[in-house]
C-alpha cells in the first residue's frame, strides 16, 4: 500500500519511518511512503505558502496555488491517483470502521494542514475525504497522519506477524474493548494474576475474557 504525505515539515517523519513495525513493513515492500513539501510548488520567490485571511482574524492560511499544484503533481505519480485525504478537525471521526475502509485503498494521499488551516477553496475544489482524529486541535496534520498510517498498516496482509492477533484487538469484529492481559511474574507488588487464567480451562478463560471485554466497554462509555 502506498501513502503520500503532503506537508510543510517532512522531516518530522524521519524518526517515525525508521522505527518498529512500519520500518519492517517498508523494508519488506508491503508499505511505500513518499513525503512531499508544499513549498516546492509555491510560485512565491520567498517560498511563501501562507497568507492572512480575508476579513481579518488570527493566524495564517495555506494558499490555494501551492497546495493545488502539489496535489496535482503527486496524483500523477505511481500507478494511479490515490484517495485524497485532508486531516482536519472538521472531518469525519477516525474510528476502526473508517480505518478498515481506508485499508481497502491501494493508495492514500494525505494533506497535512498548518497554522489556521487551508483556504476553503482547497476543500471545495479538490474534494478530499476529510478526517479528524478527535475533538482537539493539533499543531498540524503530521501527527494525525502518523496515527492514520499506524492504524491502517495493521490491516495490510502480512504486516503483523500473527494474523489472528488482529481479531482479538479492541474494536475488531465485536466492537468491544480488549480484555485485560497478564504475563510473568504471577505476583507483582501484591497485584496477582486472576486464577482463571492459570487453571488451563480454555472455555472458562474465553468466558472470563468476554465478560471483561463487556465490562471495559461499559465503563468506557460512562
Amino acid at each position: 500500500m502506498r501513502f503520500d504525505v503532503l506537508t510543510l515539515f517532512p522531516r518530522i517523519f524521519d524518526g517515525y519511518l525508521g522505527q518498529s513495525l512500519l520500518k519492517k513493513a517498508i523494508d519488506r515492500g508491503l508499505v511505500d511512503i513518499h513525503l512531499w513539501d508544499f513549498r516546492e510548488w509555491t510560485a512565491d520567490k520567498h517560498q511563501k505558502v501562507d497568507d492572512k485571511p480575508f476579513g481579518g482574524g488570527p493566524g495564517m492560511l495555506l494558499c490555494c496555488q501551492p497546495v493545488y499544484d502539489c496535489v496535482e503533481h503527486v496524483q500523477k505519480q505511481g500507478d494511479a491517483p490515490g484517495q485524497l485525504v485532508m486531516l482536519t478537525p472538521q472531518g469525519r471521526r477516525l474510528d476502526q470502521r473508517l480505518v478498515e475502509e481506508l485499508s481497502t485503498h491501494p493508495r492514500l494521499v494525505m494533506m497535512c494542514g498548518r497554522y489556521e488551516g487551508f483556504d476553503e477553496r482547497i476543500r471545495l475544489g479538490l474534494k478530499p475525504l476529510e478526517i479528524s482524529v478527535g475533538d482537539f486541535i493539533c499543531n498540524g496534520g503530521e501527527v494525525p497522519a502518523m496515527l492514520l498510517i499506524d492504524a491502517v498498516i495493521r490491516l495490510i496482509p502480512d504486516v503483523l506477524g500473527e494474523e489472528t492477533s488482529i481479531r482479538y484487538e479492541s474494536f475488531a469484529e465485536s466492537g468491544l474493548l480488549e480484555y485485560p492481559q497478564y504475563t510473568r511474574p504471577r505476583d507483582f507488588r501484591g497485584m496477582t494474576v486472576p486464577d482463571v487464567l492459570l487453571n488451563g480451562n480454555h472455555e472458562e478463560i474465553a468466558r472470563w475474557r468476554h465478560e471483561q471485554s463487556l465490562e471495559r466497554t461499559r465503563q468506557s462509555k460512562k
